[in-house]
């Protein structure tokens, strides 16, 4: 857990505010997808947006965590 701290210290002094306007797009879009308690015909919509913001921020996010895991 400690080494888990230290990675999430590393990653937020390596980030700037483009980074963390990324996590919370990125952490947005995942509570739509969870909480979209709407019209069974707007659903598929909701869930395609979301979605597609969700992967547009977490891979560059998870990328730049492994980056910066790797480095020693």
């Amino acid at each position: 857990m400690k080494e888990l701290l230290e990675l999430g210290n590393k990653y937020a002094q390596e980030s700037d505010w483009k980074d963390f306007t990324a996590v919370k797009f990125c952490l947005c879009a995942m509570g739509i997808l969870i909480g979209t308690c709407i019209t069974t015909r707007h659903k598929p919509k909701v869930r395609m947006i979301a979605g597609s913001v969700f992967l547009a921020t977490y891979i560059p996010l998870m990328y730049k965590v492994f980056k910066i895991a790797t480095k020693k």
